[in-house]
């Protein structure tokens, strides 16, 4: 168990059930061709898988000090487990992804696509050694990665088999991608600000410019509390839009009760959180968010076919 937290496994699962849910619970679910084969379409997953548990692990190699700091049970570099053999998992894990993300850019006749692995795993890298470090920027780039994520999906299972007659279909699904992806984004932008304010005096401490330590926790706590209200509108806007409008009620309460009551909980009490257990829990109502909003698809999904 001490060595799978070194890979955050729980988060990996979550990653990889995301990506078979935009798979088998939206995209089978319509009546177009995709790229990949199951089997080929889970080497696509287990890529995002191996490079992602790379970054989680160059990520601890360069965070022990900050993470004896702020969470001294979960440090496993070191402790359970010697740093040279943290490497070479990272090698291992990165290497393996990207080797399967080359594999499968030869499949689908685009060999050029294996550069897009190359170039997540060495952001992730320079993530973890340099970037996180300066202002913002780490944030927006664990946001990106996690939206691209879903992207990564289109290109490999959509864009390939897309031609002059399905154009407008394939377009409209890439397009719905890109809302969750864009969801994706808001909300683990906003939820990487939160863990930066819960671990704000380990930052402090390793010289880091986060948004807490430059603004001030109370400050970046207020910053969070106006960030948050743009998720709201565009949850609002597009229950509104899309799915009401629609006629899609079950659809329409299941955005209300999992998506949006939860957003307004986050809002409420982030205006006054100040403890590191009080940004904690809220990271994790994030957390929570961002899994029913991805599993909104399947809903929505169903929903229409039983309308239909």
């Amino acid at each position: 168990m001490k060595y799978l937290k070194l890979i955050r496994y729980q988060n990996l699962l979550m990653l990889a059930l995301m990506q078979l849910i935009f798979r088998y619970g939206f995209l089978e679910l319509q009546n177009i061709p995709l790229a990949l084969s199951d089997w080929q379409y889970g080497i696509l997953v287990l890529a995002t898988v191996c490079i992602a548990a790379g970054g989680y692990i160059i990520n601890n190699i360069f965070d022990v000090e900050t993470d004896i700091e702020n969470k001294p049970k979960n440090v496993i570099v070191g402790k359970f487990i010697s740093e040279t053999k943290a490497y070479n998992l990272y090698i291992g894990f990165t290497v393996v992804g990207v080797a399967m993300g080359f594999y499968l850019s030869n499949v689908i006749n685009k060999p050029s696509f294996a550069s897009i692995f190359i170039i997540i795993a060495a952001t992730l890298y320079f993530y973890a050694t340099s970037l996180k470090q300066s202002l913002l920027i780490g944030n927006i780039i664990v946001a990106l990665l996690l939206s691209f994520s879903v992207i990564i999906i289109g290109i490999f299972d959509l864009y390939p088999v897309t031609f002059e007659g399905n154009r407008p279909v394939m377009g409209m699904l890439f397009g719905i991608l890109l809302d969750y992806a864009l969801f994706a984004f808001i909300i683990n932008f906003i939820r990487e600000i939160v863990k930066d304010l819960q671990d704000v005096n380990g930052d402090f401490n390793q010289g880091m410019s986060t948004l807490p330590i430059v603004f001030g926790v109370k400050r970046t706590a207020k910053l969070v509390f106006v960030l948050s209200f743009i998720p709201i509108i565009c949850i609002v806007y597009y229950i509104n839009t899309n799915l009401f409008a629609s006629g899609l009620l079950f659809a329409t309460v299941y955005g209300l009760v999992f998506i949006l009551a939860p957003l307004l909980y986050f809002t409420t009490n982030i205006w006054s959180a100040a403890k590191t257990k009080d940004f904690h829990h809220l990271s994790t109502v994030l957390k929570w968010i961002l899994f029913f909003g991805i599993l909104s698809i399947v809903v929505i999904s169903l929903n229409i076919k039983h309308n239909a």
